[in-house]
This record gives C-alpha cells, structure tokens and sequence, in this order.
C-alpha cells in the first residue's frame, strides 16, 4: 500500500487479526485501502464478527457487550448525533456510569467527551461495527424498522386475511401504522413461517430489548426472532384487527378468532391477548387440520394401549374420562376416539368451548355463556336430540358432571375431559366436585391419562454412548431395547426430534375397581385394583418407547419424574415400571408389649430381629417376639407424625425463604406456582394447612379459595392467605373468601410460625 494512502479508521486491529488470519489473506486485504479492517475481512469471509469481537475482547480484557439490551433512558440521554459520531450504542446508565457498545476501544476522544457530555464515567464493552450501527438506527430512527426487517427474512408467502370486515381507516395511531403494507407483511411472514414450521402457538412477547418471537413445535417454544421495541403496538394492533379485536383496549384481555389462507390452504387461529409490564403479550393457537390426522392410529400408541381404548370404545352407554395438563392432547385423542365410533352410524353431538376443529357428520355446539348457552344448558337440549354419543369439552363442575353422569346411565356414551395427573385421581376430582361414588361407579367404564413426548428423528437419531444414570439403570436393563440420542439435521430443525407420540395409563372399570370406587376407597386402592386388570402406568409407557428407540431418556425426564428407588409409586401415582404390584410391608398392630404409645410403621424403619431384647430404648420396653414388629427411631417417629404444609407462592425467592423457616419449625413442607397446580397438590397430598399468596398465574387466590371451599373435602381446610393489600376492603374480601388467616406482605417470619401453630392447635381440638 502506497505510503500517500490513507489509514484504515481501526488500524489498532492488525496486530489481533494476525491471530486469525493468514499472512495471504492479510496481504491481500492490505493491497489496497479501506475505511475498516474490520469491515473488510468480514465482507470477504476470512472471519465472522463474532470470532474478532471475542478476540479483541480478549486482548483489550472487555465484556462482550448484549447490542440488544438498550434502555430507554440511555437512549434519551445519550444524543443521536454523538451516538452517530463515534459509531457508539447507548446500552444503560446510572447515577455514575454509562455503559456503552463500542467497536473502537482506542477511541479516547469519545470517552472523554461523552464522560464531559453526561457528567458520568463512560464503561465501553465491544462489539460488532455493523451491528452497532444497525442497532442505532433502529434505537433512533425506528419509522424503517419494518423494511429493514423484511429485507432480512428470505422467502415469499401468500397469506390471505379471510373475513377481515374492520374499517382500517377509523383507526388510530397504532391502528394506522398496522395497516401500513410492511407491517401486513411481517404478520404474514410470522404466521406462514410459524405454519409451515408445524408450530401448534405463536408467542408474541415483550421485552425490555424488543419483541421476542416464540413458536411452540412439538411442545417446546424455540425463540426465532427478537424484533425492535417500536414494533410492538402496530404489530399486535394488526393482529387485533385480524382476529376482530378492539385495538384501543390495551388494558383488558382479550380473545378472538381468525381465518387465514396459507398458499390456499385455510387455516383458523386463536388469538389471546394479555396485558403485561412491557406491553401486550399475544399469543396465537394454530389450528390446522392438514397438520392433526385424528385418528388413534396417528397417537403413536404402544398395541396393549391401543386394544384397551378400543375396548372402552366398544361402550354403548356409560362415561370414558381422558385426564391429563393443559397441552397434552387431551382434545385430539377425544376427536379420535369420535372418528372411531363414528362408522356405527350414530348420532354424535359434541358441546365444546371452543370448537377447535370442525368434523365433518358431526354436530358440534359452541358454549356461548354471555347468550346463556352454558355447558348444562347445552347438555339438557342435547339429550332432547336423540344423540348416541356426547361429547363434553371439559366437566368443570357439579352441575355439568351431574347431567354427564345421568346422561351415561341412560344408554349414552359421554366423553369427556378432567385436569387430573394421572388416571384413579379422576374419582377423587368427581367426588370433589360433588358426585355420589356409587354413581361414579355404575357410570364409568374407564379413564385416559395422557402425555405427549417428542418423537425422534428418524434421519439423524444416533445410538446411545455410555451408561444409563444410575437411577435409572433398573428401568433400562442392557439386554433390553436400544437406546438412541436425538442429534439435530435440516430434517427436524437441529432439534433432533420430529413430532410427537402419546403415552398412555388407560383404567379400565373391572368389578373390583368398580367395587373399590362405590365404597369411596382410597386413590391408591383404586389404582392398585387397576393394576391388577392391566392397567400400564405413564413412566412404564414412556420407558417401553423409550426402549423401542421412539424417543429418548431426557425427554422422557421432561415430560415425567422419575420415581424414586424405594417408592412404590413413580409419577401419576402409579406403581414401578417392572409390571409388578411391591410388596406391602407388615404394619405393626397397635401396642407395643409393656409400652404406653402405639407405633405405626413408617417406611425403612430399622427392625429388631426375632427373639427377646432387654432394656428400653426411647422410653419403650424392648422385650417383645414376632418379626412383625418394627421399632421406629425418633427421626422416623417425627417425620410420620409431621404436619404437612402447601406453600403456595409464585416468587421462587420467597417461597423459598418460606420453606426453610417452616422445615426448621418441624413442618413436612411442600410446594406448588400456581393456582392450578395448587389444587392438584391438594389433592394428591391432603395437606393440613395451606399457606395461599393471591396473586399467582393460571389461577389467583380467591379462585383457589372458592374451589376449596366448595368441596366438601376441603371445606375446613385451614388456609392462610397472603396478600399486599392491608386495607380493610382487601382484609373482608379475604375472610369473605373463606380465609382461615391472613398476613400482608412484608411479614415477620415468626408471625407466620405463630398463625400456623395456632389453627393447628385448633383444628386438631375441633377434631373428634
């Protein structure tokens, strides 16, 4: 290069290019002059800019700076002009310090004059030229945001908006700028990508950096895009328009419904609306029937499985329940259990809410509850229409169940759906709400639990290297089956799996579980009866597909816990996966010899052997014969006798803190996020004492509250409620609610300890 040529802006940057570099390619990008080394090497592919930002941040000992991440007070305070000047991006500042993205650490002069500018120590972090400079004009000059966006995504799309009949013209700001041809088109790119990548939702999420977009494929939402801040209001407000929504109501959710065609293909959408901190949350459900082949063949059931729900399908009245969490398929295996009735030639009628997909020779009514067409009131005129088979969306309380249970006892076949974790929690969910069990019995004929599992690749899955957990080792013996580990490869996304499989616990009505349920015995009896007619748990279904190379052991861990060694019941209260029932230990029957306190059993405790002792050991003779006797030490003693407290508390740090003051207290001490999952806990556990925030996801509060004391199980409950709130209006709400207790946050760990040991105190004097 000619000494007469002028420098490149970074010529700082040769000596950390020499590192990645040949001299080859560094001569021939010194042949001739250029306004950035780093540019330039990058234009010409000899190295990635993420490869020289770690180089420089290396060499120059900076972090890495997150050009996502640019706070709205930076912005403000930090002038475009200068941001422009020096190529820097504000990211956050403070009282002190501004920390900015840089790709010049040299850059002394503007160090010194933004420090001058704002009055505050100027902290630099590297990255990438373009980036920043992209990042700027999207932080600045957000108007051709949308273009710039457009212009980075590949690919062309022919969506049609079906049915769109709102006036674009009346609209606001927001309204105006959705209605802009980029904006329509960015929509449309979400949605067709999110199609044709067999997403079942589109996430649209706020953030503090931009809008990040999600979509759900196979049951795991993957991040594909964060798109700028600004984007936000016009992208939901043009979504809102789709689906029929009011776009000046940001304050409310909202729910609608929308009809695209994809490349001619028509496909409904659920759209939902959430206020959050950041701004409006959307979350789009994708209902494409091309995508869901209803039929059970399609569910990826194990051959016993599949012969025991046909065998429920051959019914001609009584009620089949499928169970299982939001999201596991519970709609689709109903909709193929109707497909495989649906050639006896029988009037089929469905009352759902919503109707998800539309069956052809099939009657389906939509709840509409602000027209009075509930779920009852669905049910009676349904029974007035001749049907031979009924379908429920959901048995959500006495009254629906009810109309269920008499229609099953008069020659209907129902099916329907409970939120239960695993298949014999069913009965004890229709008690709660209030069905006789003897009703229960002569009415049910059997119960799906369900979960779904991501299926492996078949292009790239890889046999498995190494040993089994552990843990897991008496589930996986090495002579049986063949292990497989998902890889990743264009077919599946690099995720290493494609599509999904249902496993399975199908309880069939045999006359001893049916004896079981009308004398109102335990979930454990039931399940036990079960067993013994067949019944396969959800771990043991997903080990055998495990074993079958269909999926894999962490996916198998994602959707299920695995049980423990010595427990009897791994997840959804069943029993271990080796097919046997375990043998129930000896239970010591009421007094030791000589001794003044009964001792029950409670679990490993260590076992004297036959004979006679002398001597006394914790206060009790230890003369006595027979090996059915187990002295149980003072630990086992405790732990048996402790009572059980729910916590239920969304914030993880504080439930936290909770748990350890309790634990120390002596209380046996368990937890649950939210409101649903609360009432599942409850169940399963039978706590003595609930400890409820208010504020919590899916369910708040007095949602839980009004459940409990609806139940006749769980009417007396002793339930402590914390709340934020400590005026007299939220103080009555409270006890209106049916709240035993309450404590408003911030509180004193010893006030709660206190209130605990108090309605403990009374409730086992109230007892009988």
């Amino acid at each position: 290069m000619g000494s007469s040529a002028k420098p490149a802006r970074d010529e700082w940057l040769l000596a950390t290019l020499e590192g990645l570099l040949t001299l080859d390619q560094i001569e021939q990008v010194r042949a001739q002059p250029v306004e950035s080394l780093w540019e330039e090497v990058v234009r010409r592919s000899f190295v990635t800019d993420d490869a020289v930002v770690a180089a420089v941040a290396k060499r120059f000992r900076m972090k890495v700076a997150d050009v996502n991440t640019v706070s709205q007070q930076a912005k403000e305070l930090v002038p475009e002009a200068l941001a422009r000047k020096y190529r820097v991006l504000p990211l956050s500042i403070s009282d002190s310090v501004l920390d900015i993205a840089t790709s010049d650490p040299l850059d002394l002069d503007c160090e010194r004059t933004l420090a001058f500018a704002l009055g505050r120590t100027v902290r630099m972090s590297i990255g990438a030229p373009r980036r920043i400079l992209d990042r700027i004009d999207e932080v600045y000059r957000p108007e051709n945001v949308f273009e710039k966006i457009l212009d980075s995504v590949q690919g062309t799309y022919d969506v049609e908006n079906i049915g769109d009949t709102v006036d674009e013209s009346e609209l606001d700001l927001g309204a105006a700028r959705a209605g802009e041809r980029p904006v329509i088109q960015l929509v449309d790119r979400i949605l067709a990508e999110g199609i044709q990548s067999r997403a079942s939702d589109i996430h649209l999420e706020p953030e503090e950096s931009g809008v990040a977009v999600r979509y759900r494929i196979d049951g795991v939402l993957r991040q594909v895009m964060v798109l700028p801040k600004p984007a936000g209001v016009p992208l939901v407000s043009r979504i809102k328009i789709m689906a029929q929504l009011d776009i000046a109501d940001r304050l409310r959710p909202q729910d609608g419904r929308a009809r695209v065609a994809v490349s001619g293909n028509r496909v409904d959408l659920r759209v939902s609306t959430l206020p959050a901190s950041q701004g409006e949350k959307v979350v789009i459900r994708i209902l494409d029937q091309r995508a869901t082949i209803l039929s059970l063949d399609s569910l990826g059931l194990l051959p016993d499985e599949m012969t025991r729900i046909q065998d429920l399908l051959q019914a001609r009245e009584g009620i089949v329940l499928v169970t299982g969490p939001t999201g596991s398929g519970k709609t689709t295996t109903l909709y193929s259990m109707l497909r495989a009735v649906q050639g006896r030639g029988v009037n089929i009628v469905t009352v759902e809410d919503p109707v998800e997909y539309r069956l052809q020779g099939i009657v389906q009514v939509q709840v509409n509850e602000k027209a009075g067409l509930t779920f009852p009131a669905a049910l009676r005129s349904i029974l007035r229409q001749d049907p031979d088979v009924i379908l429920v969306g959901e048995i959500r309380d006495k009254e629906t169940a009810n109309i269920a249970i008499q229609a099953s006892l008069t020659g209907h076949l129902v099916l329907s759906t409970l939120h239960t974790n695993d298949a014999a929690s069913s009965v004890t969910r229709l008690v709660d709400i209030g069905i006789e069990s003897y009703k229960i019995a002569a009415a049910l004929k059997g119960v799906v639990a369900q979960r779904l599992m991501r299926r492996l690749c078949t292009h790239c899955r890889e046999l498995t290297v190494g040993p089994v957990p552990e843990r897991l080792r008496r589930f996986f013996p090495e002579q049986q089956g063949t292990l497989y580990r998902a890889v990743g490869c264009p077919e599946c996304s690099m995720t290493g799996y494609r599509g999904r499989l249902a496993i399975e616990e199908v309880l069939q009505a045999t006359d001893e579980v049916e004896r079981r349920i009308a004398g109102n015995e335990s979930v454990e009896r039931i399940t036990d009866a079960a067993r013994e007619g067949g019944m396969r748990s959800l771990w043991e279904s997903g080990v055998q597909h495990v074993r079958q190379g269909e999926t894999t052991i962490d996916e198998l861990l994602r959707v299920l816990e695995a049980p423990m060694e010595n427990t009897g019941r791994p997840t959804g209260s069943t029993r271990a996966t080796t097919g046997e029932t375990p043998a129930v230990k000896p239970r010591t029957s009421g007094r030791v010899s000589g001794g003044n306190d009964a001792i029950d059993e409670a679990g490993s405790a260590p076992s004297l052997s036959a004979g006679r002792r002398s001597g006394t050991r914790h206060g009790v003779p230890e003369t006595f014969s027979g090996e059915s006797f187990e002295l149980v030490d003072d630990a086992a003693i405790k732990k048996a006798t402790a009572k059980r407290v729910l916590l239920v508390e969304d914030e993880e740090s504080l439930r936290r803190v909770m748990k350890d003051l309790l634990e120390r207290e002596g209380f046996v001490v368990h937890e649950a996020a939210d409101g649903v999952f609360a009432l599942d806990e409850i169940d399963r556990l039978a706590p003595d004492l609930v400890v409820l925030d208010l504020n919590l996801p899916r369910l708040d509060g007095y949602g839980v509250l009004s459940h409990l004391r609806a139940r006749p199980s769980t009417q007396k409950l002793p339930v402590i409620v914390l709340t934020a709130k400590g005026d007299e209006d939220s103080e009555v709400r409270v006890f209106e609610y049916g709240a035993s207790d309450y404590l408003t946050k911030p509180f004193r760990g010893r006030a709660l300890s206190a209130r605990i040991h108090s309605l403990l105190d009374r409730k086992s004097k109230a007892a009988p």
